[in-house]
């Protein structure tokens, strides 16, 4: 293990280090980093009166050293004659202007001690404005080309063709019928489901029960690419069905159960004299009687009735692929609903009644729901469940 003194000095020394290559552009030139070279000597010279002629020198030679680096990487894309290679040009051109209008406000650029640097600015406004039409052309083409696929049924072809319309809006807000195909790229992308529902549990569905169902919003399960409907549209063609396919739906009987049971508590009651061991009333220092208070226990005797009905609507959420015809997926959904009421009456002290026996006492039994309204409440169960796996399984 390394002498604690020798590590204090060598981590010292390393952070020294670390600083100076931090502070020193001529540093940051060797390693290559020549915009990083020119962005700290600008600021190491702006508004100052005597600037110093390392950063003067830096900048001038990481200014020279990062422009002659961009135009040949820029001419040796343009020499590759290919029509992607657009997009890297015009960033590299802008980013040549960039460094030039970085520049440009400390001209003429003198250090202290007489020392004037020499930029040779590239006339870059027309390389930035050709590569960048030839960009938007690029980006064009190659959006109707997918396109022409998502005509042909080719959806993710159609989304393609979308996000590559979207890039020209990096150069031109209106760029000649790009909107027009932006927007049937967007439509022809675009996934239709249909929600539909049946009921094989051979039992009676209340006639309100899918009314309730498709009462859901179908907002959380839509996209910018997924379009959700609950009632069939005329003449559109759906990608995706979604069947909620019932298959069992059970309701209890009515349910009374009585339960007879005992509140006891110790409590005080006024208070008493204090004997002494021959059963005369106790002093204190003062001659005073001494009292304590009188501890009794109580007791209340509770009746309670629990009233218990329920409700339990259970089958599967089944996606059917409408291009091959095809299950994809299956997924189980259950929702139960309970009807539950507690009253209670009781005999002797009130007093000796716990908290849970006291929220009891004085409700009255209710009638029970029907059948039908139990099961329009699962439905209301329901809703939340189907939305989370219909979401799930669309994702998925």
């Amino acid at each position: 293990m390394m002498p604690i003194n020798f590590r204090s000095i060598l981590l010292a020394v390393m952070t020294l280090l670390l600083a100076s290559a931090c502070t020193n552009p001529q540093k940051l030139i060797e390693r290559g980093d020549f915009d990083g070279a020119i962005s700290m000597s600008t600021r190491k010279l702006s508004g100052k009166k005597k600037k110093k002629a390392k950063y003067v020198k830096a900048l001038e030679d990481g200014f020279e050293r990062a422009t002659n680096y961009d135009m040949r990487k820029a001419r040796s894309l343009e020499k590759e004659n290919r029509p992607e290679n657009w997009v890297e040009i015009n960033r590299i051109y802008k980013k040549i202007q960039r460094r030039q209008e970085l520049i440009e406000p400390l001209l003429p650029l003198y250090s202290s001690d007489g020392y004037k640097a020499d930029f040779k600015f590239v006339r870059v406004e027309g390389l930035v404005e050709k590569s960048k039409k030839r960009a938007a052309e690029f980006y064009y083409n190659e959006g109707k080309r997918m396109l022409a696929k998502g005509r042909n049924g080719n959806k993710e072809a159609a989304r393609d063709a979308y996000r590559l319309f979207e890039h020209i809006e990096t150069y031109y807000r209106r760029y000649k019928d790009k909107d027009e195909l932006m927007r049937e790229a967007h439509e022809l992308g675009t996934v239709y489901v249909l929600f539909k529902m049946k009921n094989n549990s051979r039992a009676i569905l209340p006639r309100d029960f899918e009314r309730e169902i498709k009462r859901i919003s179908v907002h959380d399960m839509e996209s910018m690419w997924r379009v959700v409907h609950l009632s069939p549209q005329s003449g559109l063609k759906y990608d995706f069905d979604v069947v909620m396919n019932l298959r069992q739906i059970d309701v209890s009987p009515e349910r009374v159960k009585e339960r007879e049971y005992e509140d006891v508590k110790t409590i005080e009651d006024g208070w008493e004299y204090v004997l002494d061991s021959k059963g005369n009333v106790l002093k204190d220092s003062l001659g005073n009687d001494v009292k304590q208070p009188r501890k009794i226990e109580v007791r209340a005797r509770v009746l309670e009735v629990l009233q218990e009905k329920s409700a339990v609507v259970s089958g599967e959420l089944e996606f059917y692929d409408n291009h091959t015809r095809k299950l994809i997926h299956r997924e189980p959904i259950t929702a139960e609903s309970i009807f539950e009421n507690y009253a209670a009456t009781f005999k002797g002290d009130r007093r000796a009644l716990s908290k849970e026996s006291k929220k009891k006492i004085g409700n009255s039994p209710l009638p029970f729901p029907t059948d039908e309204d139990l099961v329009l409440q699962a439905a209301d169960v329901l809703k939340p469940i189907i939305k989370s796996k219909i979401r799930r399984g669309l994702d998925g």
